[in-house]
C-alpha cells in the first residue's frame, strides 16, 4: 500500500492555494491512503475560522484517522530523541509512529522543514 501521514501544513496550503500547492495536490492524490491525527480537523478549523472563511467537511473527508487508544510517550519520546519540535509537530510525529512500526513504510508530508527533518531521521519517507 502506498500510504503518507499528512501534516496540517500541506492541507492548509492546498485549501489555499499556496505556492507550489498544485504540485501538493497532485502528490496527495498519488497516495493509496492518507492518514493524519484528528488534531488537523481542529488546526484546520482554527485557520479556516482566522480568515473567516467556511470550512468545505468535504474537504478532511479523505482523512483516515489516526486516534490512538493509550498514551504516546514512548513514541513521543522517540520524535524528540531525532530532534526537538513544537508540541502539535510533535503530535503529528508521534501518531505517525503509532500508526507504523515501519516507518520506511510511510510517507510524512509536512511544508515545516524542521519536522521534515525530524520525520527523516525517525525513517519515514519524504513522498513519491
Amino acid at each position: 500500500m502506498n500510504a503518507a501521514y499528512v501534516d496540517t501544513s500541506c492541507l492548509v496550503a492546498v485549501a489555499f492555494g499556496e505556492k507550489g500547492s498544485g504540485t501538493l495536490a497532485r502528490r496527495l492524490e498519488g497516495y493509496d491512503r492518507l492518514f493524519s491525527s484528528n488534531l488537523l480537523e481542529a488546526e484546520l478549523r482554527a485557520v479556516f475560522a482566522r480568515e473567516e472563511i467556511p470550512l468545505d467537511p468535504d474537504l478532511l473527508s479523505w482523512v483516515n484517522w489516526v486516534l490512538p487508544d493509550r498514551p504516546l510517550g514512548a513514541e513521543l519520546e522517540s520524535a524528540l530523541s531525532a530532534g526537538y519540535v513544537r508540541g502539535a509537530d510533535l503530535w503529528h510525529l508521534g501518531c505517525a509512529l503509532y500508526l507504523t512500526e515501519r516507518p520506511g513504510d510511510l510517507s510524512f508530508l509536512t511544508l515545516d522543514p524542521r519536522q521534515a527533518a525530524v520525520a527523516a531521521k525517525l525513517g519515514f519517507g519524504s513522498g513519491q
